[in-house]
């Protein structure tokens, strides 16, 4: 649009081919759209620019027309790039989106579900960390509230990736390349630390292990709760300084590999001709490290796309049934894995 002049609903429809009681109907999420004509109508908002009139909306069906995400950490980089993709998807529903940091507190939790019963927010996507301590309840169900991350339990509706599959797929690849001696940062099922996460990625590693005949010592799985390039950084650290030979670091997260790679370039260890190096997630960083990672990679678009979708129609429809969404992942080969590995000890 050119100038000033902003967008009608009539103009998107125009534009797309279609009613404007269809725009209506994809900004709201109110009634069931088809994936083509609804990928159209949001690709025409996207052109045109157009930005729904909340306040009138607000007016009509007393909402606010805000909507919380809570993540238990902004600072990662995959909290960052999924931010971005959340907030440009609930835009498209005429959503404005109100960001919350939880550092895995269930309090900080209960919190802002108390804002989604008393309707100060439309509702609510939670990324709880630790499902066993989440404040999400059997009285919660009909809350307008999408969890996404690892999911336990099934008491509202979720997004998610398979993170055993993932991890299992990770593993089995440094395997074929002839990795024997695996080690893992970010695993774990014992700490008071450990998260859904750790837990469903760790297994994931030791399904693949046992598939191959290899051994799982414990030795060379090391967990921080900072999940960030400085903690897998500590956490190789302290990893190399056990002593224990390894021929190959899985890193749950790109971040983490990121610090792996930093330490182990350090300590004089090549990746890949003496290490395999790993991360899980392909964020941005994982294409520009040296070398740049293999990774497990997540369409985080369809990812927020779904997420904001199924809160739309909670929003709509409070007392339907939960759904769950499981996001496929795909192996994303790169240089850290690109060669059979020597492997590392202490007389390397």
């Amino acid at each position: 649009m050119g100038g000033s002049t902003r967008a009608t609903m009539r103009d998107v429809a125009s534009l797309a081919g279609v009613s404007t009681k269809t725009v209506s109907n994809v900004v709201t999420g109110a009634v069931f759209v088809r994936e083509d004509t609804r990928e159209r109508v949001e690709d025409a908002m996207r052109k045109l620019d157009f930005v729904p009139n909340l306040s009138a909306r607000s007016l009509r069906n007393g909402r606010s027309g805000v909507i919380a995400l809570a993540l238990p950490y902004l600072a990662t980089s995959f909290s960052a790039e999924l931010l971005d993709h959340i907030v440009q998807a609930a835009r498209l529903k005429g959503f404005a989106v109100q960001v919350e940091q939880t550092g895995a507190e269930p309090r900080r939790e209960r919190e802002l579900l108390s804002r989604a019963r008393t309707h100060l927010v439309d509702g609510l996507i939670l990324n709880p960390i630790r499902l066993e301590d989440s404040a999400l309840t059997d009285e919660d169900r009909q809350l307008p509230v999408v969890l996404i991350g690892e999911v336990e339990q099934q008491l509202a509706d979720h997004v998610g990736i398979d993170s055993v599959a993932g991890a299992a797929d990770m593993a089995r690849h440094v395997i074929a390349r002839g990795a024997r001696r695996i080690a893992v940062i970010g695993g774990d099922d014992r700490h008071a630390i450990a998260t859904a996460t750790s837990r469903l990625r760790l297994q994931g590693v030791r399904q693949a292990l046992a598939e191959a005949g290899l051994p799982a010592d414990p030795r060379l799985t090391v967990n921080h709760a900072d999940w960030t390039i400085a903690g897998g950084a500590a956490a190789t650290t302290e990893l190399l300084s056990r002593g224990i030979p390894f021929d190959a670091v899985l890193g749950f997260t790109d971040s983490l590999a990121a610090g792996a790679l930093h330490v182990l370039h350090g300590r004089g260890i090549r990746v890949p001709d003496d290490v395999l190096v790993t991360g899980f997630d392909d964020v941005e960083l994982s294409r520009f490290t040296e070398p740049a990672l293999s990774t497990v990679q997540i369409d985080r678009a369809a990812f927020a796309g779904s997420a904001v979708d199924l809160l739309a129609e909670r929003i709509a429809d409070p007392g339907g049934t939960p759904r769950s969404i499981t996001v496929p992942h795909r192996l994303v080969e790169r240089a850290s894995t690109a060669a059979a590995p020597r492997g590392w000890n202490q007389g390397h």
